[in-house]
């Protein structure tokens, strides 16, 4: 079994290495340091899986066909999660954007948490709620990490910047907070007052996160 393949150029975030792929990021971004634990955990799978179907986008290996992804002739990913979502596209053919965000939620969670925790970035205990149920408490080793991630994604609201200049992954961040609901990232408030330009953001990011908030309104209509 070939072992799960950490970033082979992470970008430098202060004194150590932020992860960079974009669901790893997005992990990190939903943990809230004040409340130590965690947030939006009924949303956070299929928020994933858009940030790594978006990430594959962006690197060339899926293209939109019609509001269908479509698997291209690039050279596939070194990061196994990515190429095990390549190779789940690939083998069961084109579908819907929202097809590959709802599946295997549970296992990309698990996943993303697992290489956090081997790059030493996150902290995974086991525990019991009520000394019965067994979960995971989930702390941050590298909080400086989190804080430049977080200045990088509210960044981009800022009015003085072209939203045509703004790094596409940047931009996925926070689209992608911002439609999971994740005040810990981009509060009620900021959201609100940059409505406009987190939609031309998401234009700019390409179909998946419209597809992730169908996905997101179908889960409430339910």
């Amino acid at each position: 079994m070939v072992s799960r393949a950490l970033p082979k150029r992470p970008a430098r975030v202060g004194p150590a290495a932020a992860p960079e792929a974009l669901a790893a990021r997005i992990f990190l971004l939903a943990y809230d340091p004040a409340k130590g634990r965690l947030t939006g955990r009924s949303k956070l799978g299929k928020t994933l899986r858009a940030a790594a179907l978006i990430d594959l986008q962006l690197r060339g290996n899926l293209a939109d066909d019609n509001g269908r992804a479509q698997v291209t002739k690039a050279k596939p990913p070194t990061d196994e999660i990515l190429a095990g979502i390549l190779t789940e596209i690939g083998t069961t053919g084109s579908r819907k954007w929202r097809t590959w965000i709802d599946r295997r939620q549970r296992a990309i969670v698990r996943d993303v948490r697992d290489d956090l925790a081997r790059a030493q970035l996150i902290r995974v205990e086991p525990h019991r709620i009520l000394g019965l149920i067994p979960a995971d408490r989930i702390t941050i080793r590298q909080p400086l990490v989190r804080r430049q991630l977080l200045q990088r994604t509210t960044d981009v609201l800022r009015p003085s910047r072209l939203v045509t200049r703004i790094d596409l992954r940047d931009a996925a961040l926070a689209v992608l907070a911002s439609t999971a609901d994740l005040r810990v990232v981009i509060p009620k408030e900021l959201r609100t007052r940059h409505k406009d330009r987190l939609a031309q953001l998401t234009v700019r990011v390409g179909p998946v996160v419209p597809a992730l908030k169908k996905s997101f309104q179908s889960s409430s209509s339910g």
